[in-house]
């Protein structure tokens, strides 16, 4: 969906990804239940927000290359931090430049949090955000991974 220049897709009732969000996209996410913004930008830090109400940011510094991986501490960071929003009635946003790695990689990584497979987090995704690549190696390598990193934390 892409409302007033902003991309994004809804995947959960709780969750949606998409690309980075301007000042001016705010209150589009606020309207939408926001309340914690997941930036996985590396260099771009999140645009300060002077609402009344300001949204939460977590910035989980990463870069997208198969050679330097979103890690697994930032991908359980961002896991908590959004499953304590869920918990207290908000929504999160995750995401990254395009909407299609990083973001993709956290995305699915609160979707396995919240109980599904990682091939379930991966085949919601992809329907609800066609231009997401979880399918990337390197991207489903990675949540796969968290998958196995987060049964074993939970065990």
């Amino acid at each position: 969906m892409i409302l007033y220049g902003m991309d994004f897709s809804q995947i959960t009732n709780d969750l949606f990804i998409g690309t980075t969000p301007l000042v001016e996209d705010y209150d589009i996410l606020r309207n939408l239940g926001v309340s914690l913004v997941i930036n996985l930008r590396f260099a771009r830090a999140p645009y300060p927000d002077n609402s009344p109400v300001p949204l939460h940011f977590l910035w989980l510094r990463s870069i997208d290359s198969p050679l330097l991986l979103v890690s697994i501490q930032k991908l359980v960071q961002g896991t908590h931090t959004a499953l304590e929003t869920i918990r207290n009635g908000g929504k999160v946003y995750s995401h990254c430049a395009k909407g299609r790695h990083r973001s993709v990689a956290m995305g699915a990584a609160i979707l396995i949090a919240q109980g599904q497979t990682p091939e379930e987090a991966m085949d919601l995704i992809k329907k609800q955000r066609p231009i997401s690549d979880p399918g990337m190696f390197y991207v489903h390598r990675r949540i796969l991974q968290f998958g196995r990193f987060w049964k074993r934390l939970n065990a």
